[in-house]
């Protein structure tokens, strides 16, 4: 099969049989990050869902939100969704909101395993540092409030992954060993 996400590695071949490995959190916990870092111990594709989506959009997200709304966002990332679905075997980090949305949580479900990476939303904003105003959520004159208020909307549905990792007091080295050994290993169905 030729797949469909031009942002993955040309010499990808993932196999539909292998389950993905989702990482999901609040903005600012380090799916990007850890997933970079996994991909690379573990020797799989890593896909960051908001970068294909921008590509495939031909904007960036804050674009995106600000022209034809987060609805339509949430429509691009169940499209994604459902094509992830059909292939197998990637690291991915969908935006902070995927979880929340069912139709996408489900479809993927049982091609993948989810880990929520928690932190703490003060933990999350320091280290996002000034990226923050790249995220279209954030942009808000109480980001730390935001954060807050997203956990506090979010965090019963991020609880629900198959596995949680309080990352509050790990290194980003130690986050990315915990979720490699959690990782489905190659040919696990």
């Amino acid at each position: 099969m030729t797949h469909m996400f031009r942002t993955l590695p040309p010499e990808w071949a993932g196999k539909e049989t292998e389950r993905h490995l989702v990482l999901v959190g609040l903005p600012g916990c380090g799916k990007t990050t850890v997933g970079q870092g996994v991909a690379t111990q573990l020797g799989r594709a890593f896909l960051d869902l908001d970068h294909e989506i921008e590509r495939r959009e031909g904007s960036d997200i804050a674009t995106i939100f600000a022209e034809k709304g987060e609805p339509y966002f949430r429509e691009c990332e169940r499209t994604v969704t459902a094509e992830l679905a059909e292939i197998g075997g990637l690291i991915v980090s969908p935006g902070g909101g995927w979880m929340t949305n069912a139709d996408a949580l489900a479809t993927l479900r049982p091609r993948a395993k989810v880990i929520y990476l928690k932190v703490k939303p003060e933990t999350a904003l320091k280290r996002m540092g000034a990226s923050r105003t790249s995220r279209p959520i954030l942009v808000h004159p109480d980001p730390l409030g935001e954060l807050r208020r997203l956990l506090a909307e979010r965090g019963g549905v991020y609880e629900r992954a198959d596995e949680v990792i309080d990352t509050e007091r790990m290194s980003v080295q130690q986050v990315i060993a915990k979720v490699a050994a959690l990782a489905p290993r190659r040919g696990a169905a």
